[in-house]
């Protein structure tokens, strides 16, 4: 009688503790693009999706939240830090309300090409980031990937100098670092949420704004805006973040799996943007824009004015030591 009881329960506790030991995981993935093939970071996202699902064998379950469905940038932010969310692909602007550091690549002119951006990115730089942005943030940082070389659109007139830019008035993010931007070429900086946009370049509210193709493309920001100079003055990112509980959290197998897929994604999403960027005269003008380009000289002559002004501000703000760190991967990466 007694042995029928221990067996019993013996079963029991097994049956109950064989669903505990082979729970699947949700890892809730959010970014900001609509849920179109012909957007970056939801290709990526479709693609992180099967290979973690795959390469899991279905222990870790990847629900994609697209167009700021979870939340906007403040939301998925908190939802991140908290474990509410498990994943974002964030834009920088975004990454700064949890982890100011970031601002540090908001400084214009940096760099020589997509291939040298990826360069520091991917180098000692981009690593001693992850880390410290995990143990300040709770948040790590996986991968950076492009959210566009940024360019100034505007309804009023071709900039092919920055004398031409005095006194328009230009939308930026919520940002002191754009607004230094573009004061520091002699226009006036008006911070104006994203989703507010295409209806104050359509009221003229503001006569211009700056952000790369893809972001145009999203938002047929062509429709109100004549003229594009391409000018290139930041390269923008969207970071790949995960809530480092949840990834400490995961088997070995498990975050690899994710660590991969994340590399893919990545890999997706930068070839998708810099072709935009690559192709923006062709693109551009054949939606209707005037589309500027110049050369070395004048991007210096930008370069002149801008740089100076914001790396001070950054460096104030978030610390000398992240724009030495950045100024020195850049020169270390230059081929």
């Amino acid at each position: 009688m007694t042995f029928r009881i221990i067996a019993t329960a013996l079963a029991a506790a097994l049956a109950l503790a064989a669903p505990a030991a082979h729970a699947q995981k949700t890892l809730k993935y959010a970014h900001f693009q609509p849920a179109k093939d012909d957007q970056p970071k939801h290709r990526a996202a479709l693609a992180f999706k099967e290979h973690v699902e795959k390469a899991t064998k279905g222990s870790i379950k990847v629900e994609i939240y697209p167009a700021g469905q979870f939340g906007n940038d403040a939301a998925t932010m908190e939802g991140i830090k908290l474990g509410t969310l498990e994943m974002a692909v964030a834009h920088d602007g975004a990454v700064a309300r949890i982890y100011k550091p970031i601002m540090a690549l908001n400084i214009p002119y940096l760099y020589d090409s997509h291939q040298h951006a990826w360069r520091v990115y991917d180098s000692k730089f981009g690593a001693q980031m992850s880390e410290d942005m995990a143990k300040r943030s709770g948040v790590r940082m996986l991968a950076l990937a492009d959210n566009g070389v940024r360019h100034f659109t505007n309804s009023l007139r071709p900039i092919k100098s920055p004398a031409d830019m005095k006194g328009m008035k230009i939308r930026i993010q919520p940002s002191p670092v754009y607004q230094s931007l573009v004061e520091s070429l002699g226009a006036s900086a008006s911070a104006i949420p994203w989703a507010e946009l295409p209806t104050a370049l359509q009221s003229k509210v503001v006569d211009g704004q700056e952000n790369g193709v893809t972001n145009i493309l999203a938002a047929s920001l062509h429709q109100y805006q004549k003229y594009i100079t391409l000018d290139g003055h930041v390269w923008s990112v969207h970071a790949y973040l995960i809530n480092e509980r949840f990834y400490q959290g995961l088997g070995d197998a498990e975050r690899k799996a994710v660590v991969d897929g994340t590399k893919i994604a990545m890999d997706i999403h930068r070839q998708m943007t810099s072709e935009q960027d690559l192709k923006a005269k062709e693109i551009l003008s054949k939606l209707g824009m005037e589309v500027t380009e110049i050369g070395p000289a004048q991007v210096a002559e930008f370069r002149k004015l801008a740089q100076p002004p914001v790396t001070d501000f950054v460096a104030k703000d978030v610390g000398k030591e992240w724009v030495d760190r950045l100024f020195a991967a850049i020169k270390a990466t230059r081929q």
